[in-house]
């Protein structure tokens, strides 16, 4: 029987956090295919995800050629591309069949944190905010879209970084997204490792070099420094 949905789950060396999360999904494997898509790890990602997933599929490491090759073995007409960090609210595979029935071609969820300070709820209230004023979503508000809207768009462009704000950009000529009240919980650990006001710095700084042209990969090396 053909699955309702593809969820796709690109990982990099997830070994500490990816049993639990993929726990937290064998409920949906009965409606959904699961692929985790490793890039490389040597941490023993790919053997933990191995009975949780239906397939484990190796790919060159950056997160937009590892969804391109989880989007290449789907099954689904509708493809959900899941950050191994974030987890989706119960009623998620609903609720997105829901948006296609009613004419969508892709859409997100709203996102919030696994850290309930309120810096937190602040930071997402206006990542969930600045997503509907511009029809841009990110990676961790859990973007799906059909097979055909993701052909139509020839995919995540290959780039290092960016690329969520990328394929929205050209999503957003198919159609504006279902924005989804519903929310996904994503984690905030980079967010508390890098130091919170320091990220919100980066990541605004990162987003406008990019909009006026600057080279995703050097974005990325300041990114991931």
């Amino acid at each position: 029987m053909k699955p309702q949905l593809s969820i796709i789950i690109p990982v990099v060396n997830e070994a500490g956090h990816l049993a639990a999360k993929l726990q937290a999904l064998q409920v949906l494997r009965n409606r959904c295919q699961l692929l985790l898509v490793d890039g490389g790890s040597d941490d023993g990602s790919a053997q933990i995800a191995e009975p949780l997933v239906d397939q484990v599929l190796p790919s060159p490491r950056g997160r937009a050629q590892q969804m391109n090759c989880g989007a290449a073995g789907a099954q689904a007409d509708v493809l959900l591309f899941l950050h191994a960090d974030t987890r989706l609210p119960d009623n998620a595979v609903n609720l997105i069949i829901q948006a296609i029935d009613n004419g969508y071609h892709w859409g997100r969820f709203d996102v919030s944190f696994d850290n309930t300070q309120p810096i937190f709820r602040l930071i997402a209230f206006m990542m969930n905010r600045r997503s509907r004023l511009t029809g841009i979503a990110t990676g961790d508000q859990a973007l799906f879209m059909t097979r055909q809207a993701f052909q139509a768009v020839a995919g995540f462009p290959d780039i290092a970084l960016m690329e969520d704000i990328a394929v929205s950009t050209r999503l957003k000529k198919l159609g504006r997204p279902c924005c989804i009240d519903a929310k996904v919980v994503t984690s905030a650990r980079r967010w508390q490792q890098q130091g919170v006001f320091k990220t919100i710095l980066l990541m605004w700084l990162l987003r406008l070099r990019y909009f006026f042209g600057a080279d995703p990969n050097d974005l990325a090396a300041r990114y991931y420094r």
